[in-house]
């Protein structure tokens, strides 16, 4: 119970920094909006797909890992500028949860998130695209899911390196192969047989390919089931991980 109220209090905490300075939603979702509208047109010839909406149905669940990956992984840099600023440190002398330190700013990210996703799935419709109202909400499951963990794993390592300077080139490192492996901007059935079976020991490809099974209305789809499996343990390991860092740091 105390857990739950710290939690809401940090959360609520974090949501009214953010509505202070909501320019930063929208600069997270600037560049997915651009693959939308300048790369998604060229890839119905790309995919051989019968109409431009299917094309999209293709690409969209794409776009929105990236943004949850992305959006997620790069957390860190503001929890730096609160260690800079003594917020970590005057937490010492409070009552509340060290878990909660970590899931308050955790779940104001995937708030975050889901926001930035309404908007790139409000403006596909524009595009023809169409989806099933309950694939769309386990869709954006899979989507906090995801966002829940890179957030996690982002603040755990910015505790243990406390600089930008390593934050930045580490994130990059880690984002960029996570990025070619897991065919967001195009299907891996298009890859050759090598990197296909490297790609299978990429989680987030699972996650792609439930999330466009889901868009597809395949909820049947081994691969929904299976990803957010996946990502559900791995967002309870980051967690884990990342509250330990916390509890470390703030003794």
């Amino acid at each position: 119970m105390k857990l739950a109220r710290d939690t809401w209090l940090i959360f609520q905490r974090q949501i009214q920094l953010l509505l202070r300075n909501p320019v930063w939603v929208f600069v997270g979702v600037f560049q997915p909006v651009m693959y939308l509208l300048l790369f998604a047109p060229l890839l119905k010839p790309a995919l051989n797909a019968p109409t431009q909406a299917a094309a999209y149905k293709v690409f969209v669940p794409g776009l929105l890992v990236l943004l949850a990956i992305f959006g997620g992984l790069f957390q860190g840099f503001g929890l730096i500028a609160e260690l800079r600023a003594g917020v970590i440190e005057r937490s010492r002398v409070t009552p509340v949860s060290r878990l909660a330190l970590l899931l308050g700013r955790s779940l104001r990210d995937v708030v975050s998130l889901i926001v930035q996703a309404v908007i790139i799935t409000l403006l596909a419709l524009l595009f023809d695209l169409r989806v099933f109202i309950g694939d769309l909400l386990l869709a954006y499951l899979m989507l906090a899911l995801i966002a829940l963990m890179t957030s996690a794993v982002s603040y755990g390592v910015a505790l243990k390196v406390k600089s930008e300077d390593a934050l930045a080139p580490l994130m990059n490192t880690v984002a960029q192969p996570v990025l070619l492996l897991s065919g967001i901007l195009l299907p891996l059935t298009f890859a050759p047989g090598w990197l296909q079976g490297v790609a299978e020991w990429n989680p987030f490809s699972w996650a792609v390919d439930g999330t466009r099974a889901l868009f597809a209305g395949d909820l049947s789809n081994d691969k929904v089931w299976q990803g957010l499996s996946i990502i559900a343990v791995l967002a309870a390991a980051g967690v884990v991980w990342a509250a330990r860092q916390f509890a470390r740091s703030v003794r």
